[in-house]
């Protein structure tokens, strides 16, 4: 169909299926909350996939009904080997519950561990058309609340007794719909679309203008008769080669009239590009589950975050105080709670490349002080990760200057260490730098040393890590300063700006070794960073000094990010774990934007919508002019950027569909974030419904996004509200990815998770911007839906003859025209004289239908009336057209005889006479008018009519 890319991208993407082994279902033990009750149910999963469910193998009813799209799935592996089955589900990452199970065999785990997964992150079920939500949300109500359905079928003359069953199939209910439908729908007497019709409208309103026609054809008719065969249900108006209205809803509610075309959906951006090309989803403080002063830490927060997506995690290392001395992982001088270091490694290792086959990057801020539990960390990544820990760099990209990072797909299944890198600096070297400190610097360095960077106490033989020769590595916070950017000085003095605990720890040689492409150095300056040519080397920048760099050298910014990595972080007053929005730093090319994923907020509902794309590998490619060294970008621009077509972008809101179940008004607000240019905060808001949020209307002028210099990073949110301010639901799509025409668009909650019922019906234009001083005119095509004028083959030409005097003169005689008061007034034609003067006689020529009786004054001039004779302004033989025939009313002269002309107050003005094409009007021919109205269908759904 239009919009489609064939010979561009083969779609990888599958819809789901659910094995026989989930839809026979199993035999397991479950667990009740407390893990003190066991009972043997039957797990089973829906044929469509849509529930799991269990019912008690010695009772028939069946339990409360899982929907598989809360959450995640995964199987954890603990003391009862590999037979536990544990379902994580929650509304987000934080307030989440657990389901255990116990299989009988450790195959059977597998499979169904496995096969869960599979439905619970298809992209397709998480983009499922309206018409899939709709039937997913009648089967949760056959669950949910049985007596009221039963009342409904009964009411719907439906079966409803208990000796019936009930497919979940639409035809059931397609003869109730269908006459709910032609009485909601009833308009013309011919509500039919033609194949030729179907096919203009999908091409002209449906297809994407911005789309190459080589590689993205329109539709053609033949194309269209398929798509009526698998909508149309009446076969008899598919004889006739006709679509009703119902068909025609259908498609608008499948999956081909989606808002986003699966391609983007799919992972379909080039990975074989330098990692520095990419924006990388990143998580800061992982571990945390709330606040930064007092929140719990949990191990489950790196599951969740991984499967979410996410590519690179923090872990904040600290030396355990207990007497196995096992490194922990917490938010150091608070009150947070500590989790097992090994703990949240074995996480990791189990949900690295769940959702994503692409590289991990283990961002560690290391404050372990002691040689014996680093050395305890370094052999937990190198045993639990085993292959999948990169320790030596590729072959092809050596730690050398000028040498690029490698690409993603080469670094597929990897696991890169992020954490400061010890050099061995010669004894004379560190002796020579001791000698040349000042006395009061070296106090201070021995007070420093007798401050501990952790919770717990130094020990004299671990002192070693804190003289100055082995120097204090800063920590993020403390990125403020300009110090070298060359590592190859090793020697460094502690910063004065920087506490004791926001200092990590000089990294052992265990740890160092496992650091490769992603070494943190000390920010100096972007000359510094360009003149190094290092790609193996980032910096992490607080937002702030980061916003300050954006700032004052925006050019430069965007440049060091094309060969480096750069890491933003929240600022440290950020204690209620709330995030900065991270397009700023995205415009820059920035790629490891962190945020608090604890935290959804608006910052993190956009983190979420960007990187559901690209196949949610954690992995969006940045814009070319962001990748190639001839480009320079400045993110602060206003006007277009070279090599990039800017779009216009116009949405309509139409209605809404099931946005709450209460009686309260409600109301839909529009977003657009990009460059600072393009973004435009609730750019519509649309006037809230009168206590009305299951089929709203809102009949209102669209908002037009005139132009959006940098589409490629433009992002459009569409959000609804309860009159109140509070949230219902949302959807955010990237620019390039809006499908024009008419759309139904479903909304999500915070964490992006489909809400199933609520969603709104839009008309959206999106096309390359053109300037008003270049905007030149083109042909209008009337293309109306449901009740407009579907022209078909037909266009709007009136055959050979314009409405033009061509060459013809208007020579009306000799007599000269004195008509008094009134003027001639030819309205709109042009008056040419041509070769004679303008002498009309006493009387003006009218072209209109019948003799010329101008206003009320009677044209009697004298004996002969206002009449041209034999040469009437008909178009007889001389028609008014540029052809042969010339304006001319044959050879009867305008002498209106003696009489003077007295038209009185009626003015000389052709009137309804004016040219009519005659045959060469536009006729839609077989095409109907149809309704012209928004009418809502049984489900509360609107259709455009």
């Amino acid at each position: 169909m239009a919009g489609a890319q064939p010979g561009t991208h083969a779609l990888k993407l599958k819809p789901p299926i659910v094995p026989n082994t989930l839809r026979n279902g199993s035999r397991f033990m479950k667990w009740d909350d407390d893990l003190s009750t066991v009972t043997p149910v039957t797990l089973t999963v829906d044929p469509h996939g849509y529930f799991l469910y269990w019912t008690d193998q010695n009772k028939v009813h069946t339990h409360e009904a899982k929907l598989r799209e809360l959450l995640d799935v995964g199987n954890l592996v603990g003391r009862i080997e590999n037979r536990l089955l544990t379902i994580v589900t929650g509304p987000d990452m934080v307030n989440i519950t657990y389901l255990n199970f116990m299989a009988l065999q450790e195959e059977e785990a597998t499979e169904w561990a496995e096969e869960l997964f599979s439905l619970a992150s298809n992209l397709l079920s998480h983009n499922m058309n309206r018409e899939t939500s709709l039937e997913k949300a009648i089967g949760r109500m056959f669950s949910a609340d049985k007596k009221r359905v039963e009342t409904a079928l009964e009411h719907c003359n439906l079966p409803f007794g208990r000796v019936y069953i009930i497919t979940m199939k639409y035809h059931i209910t397609y003869s109730i719909t269908n006459s709910r439908l032609s009485f909601f729908c009833r308009g013309g007497k011919g509500a039919y679309l033609s194949v030729d019709q179907m096919t203009e409208f999908i091409n002209e309103k449906q297809r994407d203008p911005r789309l190459n026609e080589i590689l993205y054809p329109p539709l053609r008719p033949s194309q269209t008769q398929i798509l009526m065969e698998k909508y149309e249900l009446n076969h008899s108006l598919l004889k006739q080669g006709v679509c009703s209205v119902y068909g025609l809803s259908r498609y608008l509610v499948s999956d081909e009239n989606g808002v986003i075309p699966h391609e983007k959906l799919d992972q379909s951006e080039d990975m074989t590009l330098p990692l520095s090309h990419y924006f990388i989803n990143s998580s800061h403080n992982t571990y945390l589950t709330a606040g930064q002063l007092a929140g719990s830490s949990s191990v489950e927060m790196y599951r969740q975050v991984l499967l979410a997506g996410c590519r690179c995690v923090e872990l904040d290392c600290w030396k355990g105080r207990t007497t196995e001395e096992e490194p922990v992982i917490t938010h150091g001088f608070t009150m947070t709670s500590e989790i097992c270091f090994k703990e949240v490694i074995e996480a990791i290792a189990e949900c690295a490349f769940k959702t994503s086959p692409f590289p991990v990057i283990l961002s560690f801020e290391n404050h372990v002080d002691s040689p014996k539990q680093q050395a305890k960390m370094a052999e937990y990544c190198r045993s639990i990760f085993g292959d999948a820990l990169l320790i030596d760099p590729l072959e092809k990209y050596p730690l050398e200057s000028g040498v690029p990072l490698p690409s993603p797909q080469e670094l597929i299944g990897k696991i890169l260490i992020k954490n400061k890198k010890s050099h061995k600096p010669s004894s004379a070297h560190c002796n020579k730098r001791l000698a040349d400190q000042p006395a009061n610097q070296s106090a201070a360095a021995e007070q420093a040393t007798d401050e501990p960077s952790s919770p717990s106490n130094i020990t004299a033989g671990e002192a070693i890590l804190y003289t100055d020769c082995s120097f204090f590595s800063d920590v993020e916070a403390e990125d403020d300063d300009d110090d070298d950017d060359d590592d190859d000085d090793d020697c460094k003095k502690t910063s004065d700006e920087g506490t004791a605990e926001e200092r990590e720890a000089i990294a052992t040689e265990e740890m160092s070794t496992l650091v490769n492409y992603v070494q943190p150095t000390k920010f100096n300056s972007f000359e510094a960073s360009k003149k190094a040519n290092r790609s193996y080397q980032m910096s992490s920048f607080v937002e702030t000094k980061a916003l300050e760099h954006l700032t004052k050298s925006p050019v430069e910014f965007v440049e060091y990010n094309k060969q480096q990595l750069s890491r933003i972080y929240p600022k440290g007053t950020r204690v209620d774990s709330s995030n900065y929005m991270p397009q700023l730093f995205w415009n820059a090319g920035c790629q490891l934007v962190a945020l608090n994923f604890q935290t959804i907020d608006l910052s993190m509902q956009l983190n979420l919508g960007m990187y559901e794309y690209n196949g949610k590998s954690g992995y969006r490619l940045k814009p070319e002019f962001m990748r190639r060294p001839d480009k320079h970008f400045d993110p602060f621009t206003e006007s277009t950027v070279d090599g990039i077509v800017a779009n216009t972008v116009k949405v309509k809101i139409i209605s809404g569909q099931f946005l709450s179940d209460k009686k309260v008004g409600v109301y839909v607000e529009l977003d657009m974030f990009g460059l600072p240019v393009d973004t435009k905060r609730k750019a519509l808001k649309t006037k809230t419904s009168q206590s009305n949020a299951i089929n709203p209307v809102w009949d209102e002028e669209p908002i037009i996004f005139k132009k959006v210099v940098l589409p490629t990073l433009a992002s459009l949110r569409i959000a609804a509200f309860e009159e109140g301010g509070k949230f219902i639901g949302h959807r955010i799509i990237p620019v390039p990815a809006l499908r024009p025409g008419y759309r139904y668009i479903g909304l999500r909650n915070e964490k992006n998770q489909s809400l199933i019922l609520p969603a709104v019906f839009v008309y959206i234009e999106v096309k390359d911007y053109v300037p008003d001083t270049f905007a030149g005119r083109s042909l209008h095509v009337r293309v109306r839906l449901y009740g407009h004028v579907c022209p078909g083959k037909g266009t709007h030409s009136p055959g050979k003859g314009t409405h033009s005097p061509g060459k013809g003169t208007h020579s009306p005689g000799k007599g000269t025209n004195s008509p008094g008061k009134g003027t001639h007034s030819p309205g709109k034609g042009p008056k040419s004289p041509g070769k004679g003067p303008n002498s009309p006689g006493k009387g003006p020529n009218s072209p209109g239908k019948g003799p010329n009786s101008p206003g009320k004054g009677p044209n009697s001039p004298g004996k002969g009336t206002h009449s041209p004779g034999k040469g009437t302004h008909s178009p007889g033989k001389g028609t008014h057209s540029p052809g042969k025939g010339t304006h001319s009313p044959g050879k009867g002269t305008h002498s209106p005889g003696k009489g003077t002309h007295s038209p009185g107050k009626g003015t000389h003005s052709p009137g309804k006479g004016t040219h009519s094409p005659g045959k060469g009007t536009h006729s839609p021919g077989k095409g109907h008018a149809l309704p012209t109205e928004l009418n809502r269908t049984p489900y509360g759904d609107y259709i455009l009519m």
